[in-house]
């Protein structure tokens, strides 16, 4: 046996790439990954330890079958003093017990929660200085303060949406998952023959069995390769594939990012890369116009490692393939890729269950209706089901496959055109099959008024302005930010100068940068990752404002470098959770006490250092002990209301809340004061 690739003994073998490659590392021998190469005699003797182990294997189980399954004593006894323990452990714990509260509750609804009044807990809510009704709302943060002087530990429940709350998806068991076709994205620069090499790949492996051809496109179509089939989405870019995910379809299980070998990598070829890994999908180079004379693949490759996509002959983990979309060279081993890779993905899904899958896209044909792409997940879809996606509902009347073949059902993968909805659903919404008409419309109804609702109350982008109340309210840590700028040395100067101000508690992580003007891609991605972008010395076009206006996006434009990184400093700064030292401002003794009616009890005092201001935190000191601590409700000097009392003069003080006034306590004002960091 010659030098043989791992994935291809693997085949032999009858087992997958994954498992050989563990076999290989128990055995002590280095490779990298599937693609490495295993010389003859290493093959042979994995080979060989293979079969003994079947062997083995065969008789063990043929053992056991005879043997006597009664558990020994010692066993028993084990399980029994494991179990002791147990119980044991569990009488350590805390008392406390849990409670599930939504991000906000009724103060009412939460006294049924913790069985007690209203009363009682309108009262503990006025001790922490919130002045509430039983039918008013009061955050997820409060509730579960109150939660745990009733001795519960609160958990916040997780938000559902419309359709998990009514639909109930049938529970996959192991047996029923089986293994499904790969969802390939093509992305990549806008002349580096995207189209082409997906024209390709339709010529060679679709047409070829199919009499007539193509007689109709439908967003999405499947390729047969060794009796198994892969899925294209011919969408027309990375925006689509951005706007898809933002609303939640994640569809795609890998990208292949075609790059032209006589060009090399270019803008658009790193947002693609950028947008690939912000969706986390593995990505597969297609290294197309290798038949040019001026094809330069191992510059692409050098290029590539800038972007962290270092290629398997170099060490790293990228899978590049040198294709040519003209003459059809290398378009058969990029397939064999896209199933190796898939193979380790270990994609599946269960046909058995009603369906759930992604709108691709949707239109209103003047004699057909509504007509949708979907690409289906999970389950089968038939003719005559009850479907909902979104806004939009119906029945099933009629199905399309890729080919323009009308079918009855479509499984797992398989991209179908479905007519019978109410109206046209968006773009990346999820289509459910339900069990009846009267569930789909009651769920299209709630979603139209969620709608509204959202409409009425826009979800609010990150922005440099809010950053500060977003981290008090806990909700961000970190910033993630595109750069445009007129040159690349800016955009280094500003991309270095930016990730300098990372810190232990808030990161500045930059998603994106481009030479050139702000573009709809550009805000695309900003909004599927909450990022801000910042121009320099560039402008963003007329579509990227709308969007940006429309989406909330926050664009920073500036001529110089030291303003961004400036404003970003502030920004960071209000991040940043402060320090903060107390600083005594003043001091008074209290010489004589007045009890005043619907006030209560007023300490005459005499101020004996520093001021004291009306607005001043204070303490009163009894005896070298704090015995309060509190606010000014009031500072008078005689009959007159005063701001501030310097050392030296007489005064009123009230305290808020605190009637315990004795002469010769001191009240002591202070203020804290933030440590810039």
């Amino acid at each position: 046996m010659s030098k043989v690739r791992v994935y291809e003994l693997a085949k032999q073998l009858n087992i997958t790439s994954k498992a050989l490659i563990q076999q290989l590392e128990d055995l002590g021998i280095d490779i990298k990954n599937h693609m490495s190469t295993l010389d003859s005699e290493q093959a042979n003797l994995v080979t060989d330890l293979l079969t003994e182990e079947d062997t083995e294997k065969k008789e063990k189980e043929e053992k056991t079958i005879k043997k006597d399954k009664k558990p020994e004593k010692k066993q028993i006894k084990k399980e029994n003093k494991k179990s002791i323990n147990n119980v044991q452990e569990s009488h350590i714990e805390d008392d406390y017990k849990e409670m599930l509260l939504p991000s906000s509750i009724r103060v009412g609804e939460l006294a049924d929660n913790l069985s007690t009044s209203a009363t009682e807990i309108i009262k503990k809510l006025m001790s922490l200085g919130k002045m509430v009704t039983i039918n008013q709302e009061i955050d997820f943060d409060t509730a579960s303060l109150i939660a745990e002087e009733y001795g519960y530990i609160a958990t916040k429940e997780k938000e559902k949406s419309i359709e998990e709350e009514l639909i109930v998806e049938e529970e996959d068991r192991p047996e029923d998952l089986v293994k499904r076709p790969p969802v390939i994205t093509v992305m990549g620069h806008v002349d580096h023959g995207k189209t082409s090499l997906l024209d390709a790949i339709r010529e060679t492996k679709v047409t070829a069995k199919e009499a007539g051809g193509i007689t109709q496109h439908i967003g999405a179509y499947t390729v047969q390769v060794h009796g198994e089939k892969i899925t294209f989405l011919d969408t027309p870019g990375h925006e689509a594939f951005t706007s898809m995910r933002l609303r939640g379809a994640s569809i795609t299980d890998i990208a292949i990012l075609v790059v032209a070998a006589d060009d090399g990598v270019m803008p658009q070829t790193v947002e693609a890369i950028n947008h690939a890994k912000a969706a986390d999908v593995p990505i597969i180079v297609a290294i197309n116009k290798i038949d040019k004379s001026t094809a330069a693949p191992d510059r692409v490759k050098q290029e590539l490692t800038e972007y962290g996509l270092i290629a398997e002959e170099w060490g790293g983990d990228t899978i590049c393939v040198p294709v040519s979309a003209l003459t059809g060279e290398g378009i058969d081993n990029l397939l064999e890729m896209i199933l190796l890779v898939s193979e380790m993905l270990e994609l599946k899904a269960n046909p058995k269950k009603r369906a759930r899958g992604s709108i691709i896209e949707a239109e209103l044909n003047k004699g057909r209706g509504t007509v949708a792409t979907l690409l289906v997940e999970t389950g089968t879809i038939r003719v005559g089901d009850s479907i909902v996606a979104g806004t939009a509902y119906g029945k099933v009347r009629a199905m399309v496959d890729d080919k323009g073949k009308r079918v009855k059902k479509a499984g797992p993968s398989m991209p179908v055109e479905i007519i019978g909805l109410s109206e046209v659903p968006s773009a990346g919404d999820t289509l459910y099959v339900l069990k009846d008409d009267k569930l789909a419309r009651t769920i299209a109804e709630k979603n139209k008024e969620a709608f509204r609702e959202q409409n009425l109350v826009k979800t609010h982008r990150l922005s440099l302005d809010d950053l500060f109340s977003k981290i008090q309210e806990g909700e961000i840590k970190e910033i993630n930010i595109i750069i445009k700028a007129d040159v690349q040395g800016s955009i280094e100067a500003l991309k270095q100068s930016l990730e300098k101000l990372s810190n232990e508690e808030v990161r500045i992580n930059t998603i994106h940068t481009g030479v050139g003007g702000i573009s709809e891609s550009d805000v695309m991605l900003a909004t599927a990752s909450n990022a801000i972008i910042i121009g320099f010395n560039v402008r963003p076009d007329n579509n990227a404002i709308t969007i940006a206006e429309k989406e909330e996006v926050d664009i920073r434009l500036y001529r110089v470098i030291y303003n961004a990184i400036e404003d970003m400093e502030d920004a960071m700064k209000g991040m940043l959770e402060p320090e903060y030292k107390e600083v005594v401002v003043g001091k008074a003794e209290i010489r004589q006490t007045f009890k005043v009616p619907n006030i209560g009890t007023i300490g005459g005092s005499y101020v004996i250092e520093g001021k004291i201001n009306r607005n001043n935190q204070v303490r009163i000191v009894r005896d070298g002990i704090v015995v309060h601590e509190g606010t000014i409700s009031s500072l008078k000097r005689f009959k007159d209301d005063a701001r501030e009392v310097l050392s030296g003069f007489e005064c009123g003080i009230g305290i808020e809340r605190y009637n315990d006034l004795k002469e010769g306590d001191i009240i002591e004002a202070f203020t804290m004061e933030e440590i810039p960091r």
